[in-house]
């Protein structure tokens, strides 16, 4: 086995101290991670200068032992060291969050963890971002939509009407009416509002990023009995609902088929691997929408083979990319004509 390199070994070391509660000796630290005794000395000796709570036990026989003790919590709450690292971690993932009440419980409990580690042991772990990157392209900032949100979670906690000020894509003036909010989902970097909207009588989605106002009314509302958001949003492909109850087959080539047997696009997807590489798949959803913006970023390298309306769909619109596209000479000689 090769040599890991040593914030990889180091990180292992951590994890093995922090699991093993009676402790382990020099040796079996040194076989765990498959190097010398002289260099699992020289990361204890590390892991004390940076300030990990790095304790010495000796046993009979003089034998020494060590561990990490927990970071402590809440009572009855403790994490193990690596898990307390790991969680710490774990705030970049959250950031799109940012204004959230998910985001400030966070935030409270990564300021518990950063005190209870010390600012040596920081330093230290700052070492592995470098090791993960999160992209954020698309991603909502909600920063500054901390009270509306927080209106949004009281009205869904206390089954309370909410008064939304809302601007969707298609208007040209922001309106404001009455939702009942059921809860919120989170797509694609986006969160959306799930309620029954009492003008239209119908069960409906609002992007938050779309919404400048809310406010909880007196208003009681009782939630439909056994609603559940992932059962609700089972046969959509993404947000967008439909009323339909569609069969759709899409073939792939063989140069993004890989790329496709990778993800879990839908729950009801089958993936079929054809001879010459190609992939099939089939999904049974209550609309095409979404899926038919999926299949547009494929380019050539999908083709909609069912049904007969998406895949008229899907030519108009390539048709229209294409004549968007042209090189200006060609157009401008079509213009001349």
């Amino acid at each position: 086995m090769a040599a890991s390199p040593p914030l990889v070994r180091q990180w292992l070391l951590l994890r093995t101290l922090s699991a093993w509660r009676h402790g382990a000796t020099i040796r079996e630290l040194a076989d765990e991670v498959e190097v010398s005794d002289k260099t699992i000395r020289r990361d204890l000796e590390t892991f004390q200068q940076v300030g990990f709570p790095l304790c010495e036990m000796t046993e009979d026989h003089n034998r020494k032992k060590y561990r990490i003790e927990p970071v402590g919590g809440e009572p009855g709450l403790s994490f193990a060291f690596d898990e307390a690292l790991a969680l710490y971690f774990a705030r970049r993932l959250m950031e799109p969050l940012a204004g959230t009440p998910f985001w400030e419980a966070a935030t409270r409990a990564f300021r518990k963890i950063r005190a209870s580690l010390g600012p040596g042991a920081l330093a230290y772990a700052e070492q592995f971002r470098g090791m993960f990157h999160q992209t954020t392209i698309g991603t909502s900032d909600y920063a500054r939509k901390a009270e509306l949100i927080d209106q949004l979670m009281l009205g869904i906690e206390n089954h309370r009407a909410v008064f939304i000020t809302y601007q969707s894509l298609r208007a040209t003036e922001p309106v404001t009416y009455d939702v009942y909010p059921y809860g919120l989902v989170y797509h694609r970097g986006s969160l959306y509002l799930v309620g029954w909207a009492p003008e239209h009588e119908e069960i409906r989605h609002w992007k938050l990023d779309r919404m400048t106002d809310a406010e909880v009314t007196e208003v009681r509302f009782a939630p439909p009995a056994g609603f559940d958001l992932q059962e609700h949003l089972a046969d959509s492909f993404g947000v967008m609902q439909g009323d339909g109850d569609v069969r759709v087959k899409i073939r792939f080539s063989a140069k993004v088929a890989r790329y496709v047997q990778e993800g879990q696009w839908h729950r009801t997807q089958q993936l079929t691997t054809q001879p010459d590489g190609s992939v099939l798949a089939e999904f049974h959803l209550d609309g095409t929408e979404e899926i038919k913006r999926w299949v547009l970023s494929f380019g050539r390298h999908a083709e909609v083979l069912k049904p007969e309306g998406l895949r008229e769909e899907i030519y108009r619109e390539a048709s229209a990319i294409t004549e968007r596209h042209q090189p200006p000479r060609v157009a401008q000689k079509r213009v001349q004509t």
